[in-house]
């Protein structure tokens, strides 16, 4: 699988990301500047990283979601290639359009930084498919995490089975939706998440359930 991880001012789990899809797939990602950078021909997965881009000024996500990277992400997933996008990922991805919602801040008003429970919502997609355990413990790292969507885009999430991740019950960290912590695009090939699966790919972090994820991508790619 042929992999590219875009950069921008302020990300900070970048450097993870390259490490878990050079462990993952055997082959170090490009690393794209979300400025002057183009994504390889030939891309399956683009990730875009967790962090707080642009130091998270105006909202989290604004400012990249309007980066010239944009164009040419917007473009790969029209292609049908696959986009994770985590944390600060994910709050790009709604900025940009690719996805519903809207990340808002934690109901707690305070960060979250923890293990934390969720349930895989459906092992028939590209990104969750070689999960044979629908609970997972991957870790999570936000201040801005609480999905929001109106009724109607939720009720459309869980009529088409686009809910990927869900807090486990009872453990919801921020607030979100419905305990919303990963949605799909209507073709399944964009992901947005808050949970962090690159921090949880087995050996030092404490824990591997993450790996399934990329896994799952792998076998559908």
């Amino acid at each position: 699988m042929k992999s590219a991880v875009i950069v921008f001012p302020g990300s900070n789990c970048d450097r993870d990301a390259q490490v878990a899809l050079a462990k993952m797939t055997g082959k170090a990602p490009a690393m794209v500047w979300h400025k002057d950078g183009e994504i390889p021909a030939g891309t399956d997965l683009v990730l875009v990283p967790g962090g707080f881009s642009y130091g998270d000024y105006l909202r989290c996500g604004a400012m990249a979601g309007n980066s010239p990277v944009i164009s040419q992400l917007k473009d790969h997933a029209a292609r049908g290639g696959y986009v994770l996008g985590i944390c600060n990922g994910f709050q790009i991805l709604t900025e940009t359009g690719l996805l519903p919602g809207a990340l808002m801040r934690n109901a707690s008003l305070h960060f979250v930084c923890r293990p934390q429970k969720l349930t895989v919502e459906s092992a028939n997609t590209a990104f969750t498919s070689a999960y044979a355990s629908r609970e997972v413990v991957i870790p999570i790292a936000h201040h801005d995490g609480n999905y929001f969507a109106d009724d109607t885009t939720l009720d459309r999430l869980e009529g088409e089975g686009r809910i990927a991740f869900r807090y486990a019950k009872g453990e919801n960290p921020n607030g979100a939706s419905r305990d919303i912590a990963g949605i799909l695009s209507d073709n399944g090939r964009v992901l947005g998440m808050m949970p962090h699966p690159e921090r949880a790919i087995g050996g030092h972090e404490g824990g591997a359930d993450g790996a399934g994820l990329f896994q799952s991508l792998m076998a559908a790619a």
